[in-house]
């Protein structure tokens, strides 16, 4: 409760309260005198303006324009009196000469403190770790992650210092301070730290400026709690394990086929058949193969193809990613362990034992740790390794094919690959052109992928038309093969089953909306909810014509009852006439 009084009674002097309402408003707060049964008396004219009042509020009931404003709680209650504005009261004021039975309320825009709440209720449901720091580096939000990963109660640390909750364990330096100095993000960082609580922890983060307008406002660290991965990793590699092994007791041969061959590699250009028959000779010997390509133009498919051409083809053929296994669990994988080599761990084979006379695929390399790549170097010179935690060698007869999503020399230089490993798995370099340099396979490539998910999703879709192979030539593909599979699954998705032909109306957005060129018609749209709508719009329309206007079949078509196919055509006000081309009477 706050008082408003102005003068003094040896003045003699007192302000009406309507003054008061005034001197609200040009504070920016609003306020309305209301009965004892909440009827609206008066209204100053911020409040006017704050509830869409320009019509006129006097004698209306508050508790029905925003009911929240007439309870008093010492939680925030938001009127949302239209979309994104919330209005907040404020605590009652006691103002003098009030006329009977009334009292005043007033209030204030709360659209900041709505949205502040609503992303504090978000930011608290996610499983990251979320920690915002002011421009000097002091806590100002931790997300429930965070208390949770770290054992601290915010208020404790609220407005402290980075420097005086955390320690560095390995030496390195707390990414806040560094990201507010250089005004520049820090990404995929492994830290090691102590809380002032004496919690360890290990986390990978992501650490970002926020500024505005030119001015640093502070920073904000995401983090992912990577004790809780490398439990999930060593849980995954342990399947695995027996998956293999029990795979590999079951069969004399491949434990885990490679499905793909060379003839399932579709082209028609000269660079495709270049690569392709330089792997079929690639195929004929033992050498190391690297193959470089950007993502999705289907490494792992080549890498296949020359594992089910070679001598091995009768062999275990197996991959690892090397970006999606943390270093410590990676080298236990290809190595194999002995039981107490960590906390949980038991002998078990490593995935160059399980390769024996086959091929092992190291997808990614340049992702794995030089330390690692060290490692690797010794298997290939040596033909031995050791498991971790045991001292007996093993002998290796394993072909490695290795792939890596940029040039190899650029790899090195960037310090992702080791010059010396290069050039034992370089044997022999395999470069896959991207997409965008073989725009000649894009029609064989859609119509593979047409057959293929006629099959899976009950089509009988034939062909792409015209319109659309010019907007696939005039695209350029940065997702490669892979993307224009999924191009074509989203199209027939969205296709109605009264055509066979996919045109440019079913296409994904990304592809419609390139170089800003979009069918007539079709608005870009942001969100999920409006491109559904404008699938069904389309739909509804192809429907329409296709019957030539009759509504029942058309219907049919579409396998929905007239009734909702004539709702439709309401809701998106369809012109029949209009959209069959005929004149109106």
């Amino acid at each position: 409760m706050w008082y408003i009084k102005f003068g003094t009674e040896s003045e003699g002097e007192a302000v009406d309260y309507r003054e008061i309402m005034d001197i609200l408003s040009q504070c920016g707060l609003g306020a309305v005198l209301l009965s004892d049964r909440d009827r609206i008396l008066q209204v100053n004219e911020t409040g006017i303006h704050l509830l869409h009042g320009e019509d006129g509020l006097t004698g209306k009931l508050l508790d029905e324009i925003a009911p929240q404003l007439c309870l008093e709680s010492e939680e925030p209650l938001y009127a949302n009196i239209a979309f994104g504005e919330y209005l907040l009261r404020c605590p009652t004021p006691q103002v003098d000469d009030l006329p009977e039975r009334t009292h005043l309320v007033v209030f204030r825009n709360a659209a900041d403190d709505a949205c502040h709440d609503m992303l504090i209720s978000v930011m608290n449901q996610i499983t990251e770790a979320v920690a915002l720091y002011d421009a000097k580096g002091r806590v100002y939000m931790l997300n429930d992650a965070v208390v949770k990963m770290e054992s601290v109660v915010t208020k404790d640390v609220l407005g402290e210092a980075v420097e005086d909750i955390y320690e560095m364990r390995d030496g390195t330096q707390l990414t806040i301070p560094e990201v507010l100095h250089t005004k520049r993000p820090l990404l995929n960082n492994r830290q090691y730290y102590t809380t002032r609580y004496g919690k360890n922890i290990d986390v990978m983060s992501n650490t970002y400026p926020i500024t505005q307008n030119g001015q640093l406002l502070g920073a904000f660290t995401v983090m992912e709690d990577w004790h809780m991965v490398d439990d999930l990793h060593r849980q995954i590699i342990e399947l695995q394990g027996r998956l293999l092994e029990r795979c590999t007791s079951k069969q004399s041969t491949n434990a885990l086929p490679a499905k793909y061959r060379f003839k399932d590699i579709c082209y028609t250009s000269a660079s495709m058949h270049r690569v392709v028959e330089q792997c079929r000779q690639v195929a004929k010997s033992d050498s190391s193969v690297m193959i470089c390509g950007e993502t999705g133009t289907g490494k792992e498919l080549f890498a296949q193809s020359i594992h089910n051409a070679s001598r091995r083809a009768d062999g275990p053929f197996l991959a690892i990613n090397c970006a999606a296994i943390p270093e410590n669990l990676l080298e236990g994988l290809l190595f194999g362990t002995e039981r107490g080599a960590y906390t949980g761990a038991e002998r078990r084979a490593g995935l160059f034992e399980q390769a024996n006379s086959g091929t092992l695929l190291l997808d990614e390399l340049n992702s794995m740790n030089p330390n690692l790549q060290s490692k690797l170097l010794r298997v290939l010179q040596d033909g031995t390794f050791r498991r971790v935690g045991g001292s007996a060698e093993i002998q290796a007869d394993v072909r490695i094919v290795s792939n890596i999503n940029i040039p190899p020399y650029q790899a090195i230089e960037e310090n992702k690959l080791r010059r010396d490993l290069f050039y034992r798995l370089g044997v022999v370099n395999i470069s896959i052109p991207p997409l965008r340099e073989r725009k000649e396979d894009i029609p064989l490539l859609a119509k593979t992928f047409i057959i293929q998910y006629n099959k899976r999703l009950v089509k009988n879709v034939k062909d792409i038309s015209r319109e659309t192979l010019e907007r696939f030539q005039n695209y350029d593909w940065p997702g490669n093969v892979r993307e224009l599979q999924h191009a074509i699954e989203h199209a027939m998705n969205v296709l109605p089953d009264t055509m066979s032909v996919i045109t440019p109306e079913y296409l994904p957005e990304l592809i419609l909306a390139e170089n800003g060129r979009l069918p007539e018609g079709i608005p870009v749209r942001h969100s999920l909810s409006s491109a559904v709508q404008d699938m069904e719009y389309h739909a509804v329309c192809q429907a329409l014509r296709a019957s030539g206007g009759n509504i029942s079949a058309a219907a049919k078509s579409l396998h929905m009852s007239r009734q909702n196919l004539q709702y439709r055509i309401k809701r998106y006000q369809i012109d029949l006439k209009k959209l069959l081309g005929e004149p109106e009477l």
